[in-house]
């Protein structure tokens, strides 16, 4: 993921873990900015990082990115070209949406980007905390912003934040994205660490990933560890329940989310899709402004970095020891995680929500480990059911006129 204006945005969500990136980190640095050698530069490194005849994913993402404007855009595709004449390359931006106008809409169609999409659901859920710099909603906006790109036929996908106010309305988020036109949903579980008084001296205003300074807690004090906007312990198994029950029964091969996809693929080959529940972390870098490369986006703190693009080729940086050990870092489970029937699906969730103490002596737990262990079980007969149909060369889609004997998707 490429962040050419840091973590610059023209909104100030309530729950934005980023934002406080550009108050501490970057305070000094003026308004974060790729230059365009910088920029040309990670253009040319990551086309030359790939295997000759791989398609070349390019990820753009912020902050927000189209405040870089769409002449910069311009430039990025010429680049493109030019580095890598002959080669199939695919570009994504992840947006806001609220700045996209028929320029951009033209353009990206012609220039066949992927779009993503920030959209919480419907009025009231989405605008409970995605709020301009002013503190005014956003709703309108965005949704404007998805006129533009349904106009101009641009190919694009949704990235809902399950947070604390939507995540009790699972069926009615899921409704409104599908009847705005999405076929691709992601949903993103909001878990961010509460900060306390030692953060907010460091400008901080969520603690840390694996801060030392932050102890993991007790599963009866992880709650209150947690940030306020955050998911209540449970809401997102249930969430992720009813909504996989809502989906199997109408919309298999029709509609895709991203969580079922990935589920769907550890069942069949045992390698989920989605990085938080991939065995190692480390794949999915994050770009900085300043050239810095980082192995997460979750991770963009000092004494993370992985070096500079200005001053080591990319693919170096990328396959060096310090991305290797952060990598096999995810690996370090607690008993109950190795022991645990769904590990092949979940590998402990992702490492910055791992901050619920397990036995003594043991590696943390996630804060959403009972609401995934619950889910997986829930789904298994479905996707079982699922690779059967894939395995007699049947399409998945078939479930939807067979009976399924799901668990009830009800508290456990």
């Amino acid at each position: 993921m490429a962040k050419p204006i840091g973590a610059r945005c023209n909104l100030e969500c309530r729950y934005c873990y980023y934002l406080e990136k550009e108050r501490a980190i970057y305070a000094d640095a003026g308004v974060p900015r790729m230059d365009d050698a910088t920029l040309e530069a990670f253009v040319r490194d990551h086309i030359a990082a790939q295997p000759v005849d791989a398609e070349i994913h390019f990820a753009w993402q912020g902050g927000e990115p189209t405040l870089l404007g769409l002449d910069t855009f311009r430039r990025i595709v010429a680049w493109q070209r030019h580095h890598g004449p002959g080669r199939v390359i695919h570009n994504a931006l992840q947006t806001n949406g609220t700045l996209l106008d028929d320029d951009w809409g033209r353009f990206l169609h012609e220039e066949r980007f992927l779009v993503g999409i920030s959209l919480d659901g419907p009025r009231a859920l989405h605008d409970a905390y995605r709020l301009d710099r002013g503190g005014r909603p956003t709703w309108e906006k965005v949704m404007a912003g998805l006129r533009v790109l349904r106009r101009h036929r641009v190919e694009f996908n949704t990235l809902t934040v399950v947070h604390r106010r939507n995540c009790r309305h699972p069926r009615e988020v899921y409704d409104f994205l599908v009847s705005s036109g999405a076929r691709h949903l992601q949903f993103i579980p909001l878990v961010e660490r509460r900060a306390d008084a030692r953060d907010a001296a460091r400008g901080l205003s969520h603690a840390v990933p694996g801060d030392p300074l932050h102890p993991p807690v007790s599963a009866a004090e992880a709650e209150f560890a947690a940030s306020p906007h955050s998911l209540p312990p449970g809401r997102h198994g249930q969430f992720l329940r009813t909504l996989f029950d809502h989906w199997v029964r109408r919309d298999v091969g029709r509609v895709f989310v991203q969580q079922f996809e990935s589920a769907l693929n550890a069942w069949a080959v045992g390698e989920p899709t989605v990085c938080a529940h991939a065995r190692r972390c480390g794949r999915a870098f994050a770009l900085e402004h300043d050239g810095e490369l980082y192995a997460c986006d979750h991770y963009v703190y000092p004494g993370f970095s992985l070096g500079n693009l200005n001053r080591a080729p990319l693919a170096r940086l990328a396959n060096g020891a310090a991305a290797d050990r952060f990598g096999a870092a995810k690996e370090n489970l607690p008993a109950r995680c190795v022991a645990c029937p769904v590990r092949f699906a979940c590998n402990g969730d992702c490492p910055k929500h791992r901050f619920v103490r397990a036995a003594e002596g043991e590696a943390p737990v996630s804060y959403l480990c009972g609401d995934y262990g619950r889910f997986f079980r829930h789904i298994d007969p479905a996707m079982r059911a699922m690779v059967a149909l894939l395995a007699a060369g049947r399409p998945a889609a078939e479930i939807m006129r067979r009976p399924i004997n799901l668990p009830p998707a009800a508290f456990s």
